[in-house]
């Protein structure tokens, strides 16, 4: 699907509504392509009101005062090495696990998680307006359980 970046966080929203205790999910795209963007909504939808960052230098942040607790995560810099954190603490914690570049994980995510891939519609990409710029939404659920989100 085809989304504005008012579009890309209303979407995410919905689906943050309709998250549960140990969902995972995984953003893919390049940089730019509204992965916090898109994890500001999810947490609207959580019913978190504080403002969400990036957690590209912290590599993760935690909001709890929403509905389920939200742990964000950029794995970026981690590159090849997951066990730098400990990542089971969020993986099988009671709140949603959002990992940006999570593909980079490969092996070491579980079997069961939604993918998110945004990219960026290059029909759009040279709008001087950043409303007018379309992200490309793809859905992909892994193992059981995150049908139900398409």
């Amino acid at each position: 699907m085809k989304l504005n970046e008012k579009q890309l966080i209303t979407y995410a929203e919905k689906l943050g509504e309709k998250l549960r205790s140990g969902d995972i999910i995984v953003l893919t795209g390049d940089l730019g392509a509204g992965k916090t963007t898109f994890t500001k909504g999810l947490g609207r939808g959580l019913g978190i009101s504080r403002m969400i960052k990036s957690p590209t230098y912290t590599i993760v942040r935690e909001y709890d005062e929403g509905r389920l607790p939200l742990y964000h995560m950029d794995v970026y810099r981690i590159g090849d090495d997951p066990d730098s954190i400990d990542l089971d603490d969020y993986l099988f914690g009671d709140g949603v696990t959002v990992i940006e570049w999570g593909n980079l994980l490969g092996p070491d995510l579980p079997a069961d998680y939604l993918e998110i891939v945004l990219e960026k519609d290059e029909a759009t990409e040279t709008a001087s307006d950043n409303d007018a710029e379309s992200r490309v939404l793809t859905l992909v659920p892994h193992g059981k359980g995150y049908e139900v989100y398409l």
